[in-house]
């Protein structure tokens, strides 16, 4: 009988096993796919691409027997076997002086690559990088962005368990709309009405009465019709709700605090991804707070621009109240607070100094909405008053009520959009580009 015993070792090599030992003029084996083929007539270039990035393989003409160029192309698997040599115009500063090719796999043969992916960017529309996705993330370039994504995601979840946060599960198919609103994707649930989650508010907050401070990153669904360079309609969502603190501004706090965890830790952990894509890591330590109407104000009459809207930001406006803290504070971070409570989902708490406001806030990052958090409500009779005054029948919510009727700690929390995020990060111009597999109102697929 044979038995699983778990990982053994592979005489393969990675190209961090390259750089961290002394190998040059020894023999070595690696297996990657072909990213490109230069033919120089007297041997030939032969790229090989695996996760770790590019390694350059020289075919000397004659010094593999058996083997002809014309045997594979880009997009074949092969594992090569060959003589590291120093090479500082190489990638990664050395290449393999092949020995022996072993072709694992090989492309359809009537396949054409559909977009130059050796290319150092791919110069073609979003639309033909979204349409052919499976092939244009294949380019360095656009592998470095989602590199950068995974480490922010790394670094949220490694930053919150240090603050002794507990990482949850919610569902995403849900019976109720914590949002508010009609964008909300319904669904046939065995004889029921459901949806799909627009936030995971109402189960991050009763998990708050569970383990005081919780978080997920995980995906949500908003039904909204638009078409612009900001909105998907399925997003992932960094959120996080902690328990105990004594104002908002606690949760401004650790976002800020967060943040500058993150920067560093790209910084850290992903230097190649940072050069390959020209990052310049922005400064978190000291992020200005400004009211919303004080903000209002403050651009109207530095930009000469009509408030049009008392009760919300017009995108315009996000990217002028970010234009003047850059200019004001040179900061690409400005936090607005006190919302207007008519633009606030029930559960915000409103400012009881003035209940036309909220102890809320939005996030803006280089003139745009990231984040969107602030304190809730954990009074059950003040947040059944709130429900009433707005037509709304508390009968429908008494799972959600359950958690208040039997005690809550003040609390408050945020939800960060990931994409948006990598987005001003990368300073893009359409969150689609630093999306995976993008789903809007014109794209299912791939």
């Amino acid at each position: 009988m044979d038995y699983i015993k778990g990982l053994e070792e592979k005489r393969i090599f990675e190209i961090s096993d390259v750089l961290s030992g002394d190998w040059i003029g020894k023999e070595i084996t690696i297996k990657g796919a072909v990213h490109t083929i230069r033919d120089m007539s007297q041997f030939s270039f032969i790229i090989l691409r695996n996760y770790q990035g590019l390694v350059q393989c020289v075919l000397e003409e004659g010094k593999v027997q058996d083997f002809q160029l014309k045997n594979i192309r880009e997009g074949a698997t092969v594992e090569a076997k060959g003589i590291l040599s120093a090479e500082d115009r190489a990638p990664n500063g050395f290449e393999v002086r092949l020995t022996d090719i072993r072709i694992l796999s090989v492309p359809a043969e009537d396949a054409i690559m559909p977009l130059p992916i050796s290319k150092w960017k791919l110069n073609t529309s979003l639309e033909a990088k979204l349409s052919l996705r499976p092939i244009s993330l294949r380019n360095i370039r656009e592998r470095a962005i989602f590199k950068i994504q995974e480490g922010i995601v790394r670094a949220f979840r490694d930053f919150l368990f240090k603050q002794h946060f507990t990482e949850i599960r919610t569902p995403k198919i849900v019976a109720g709309n914590a949002e508010g609103g009609a964008n909300v994707f319904k669904l046939e649930y065995f004889g029921k009405k459901a949806f799909l989650a627009q936030s995971p508010q109402f189960y991050k907050q009763t998990m708050v009465g569970v383990y005081d401070r919780v978080f997920e990153a995980a995906p949500v669904f908003r039904a909204e019709k638009h078409n612009t360079a900001r909105h998907l309609n399925e997003y992932t969502s960094l959120d996080f709700e902690m328990g105990y603190i004594d104002g908002f501004e606690d949760i401004m706090n650790m976002e800020g605090a967060m943040l500058k965890y993150i920067f560093a830790f790209l910084k850290k952990e992903y230097p190649k991804e940072i050069k390959i894509l020209g990052i310049n890591i922005p400064e978190a330590s000291h992020i200005p707070a400004v009211r919303f109407d004080e903000a209002k104000v403050l651009i109207s009459e530095k930009y000469d621009r009509k408030i049009k809207d008392p009760y919300d930001l017009e995108p315009e406006e996000e990217t002028l109240i970010g234009k003047y803290f850059k200019e004001e504070y040179n900061s690409d971070f400005v936090f607005v607070t006190h919302y207007p409570s008519k633009k606030r989902p029930f559960y915000a708490m409103d400012d009881p100094t003035d209940p036309k406001f909220t102890l809320s806030f939005d996030l803006l990052f280089k003139g745009m909405e990231i984040t969107t958090g602030g304190q809730r409500i954990h009074s059950y009779e003040a947040q059944v008053d709130k429900m009433i005054k707005r037509g709304m029948d508390p009968e429908e919510f008494s799972n959600y009520l359950m958690i208040f009727k039997h005690g809550m700690p003040p609390h408050g929390g945020l939800g960060i959009g990931l994409e948006r995020l990598t987005m001003k990060l990368l300073d893009e111009q359409n969150v689609r580009e630093t999306t995976l597999f993008p789903r809007d109102v014109s794209r299912l697929e791939p």
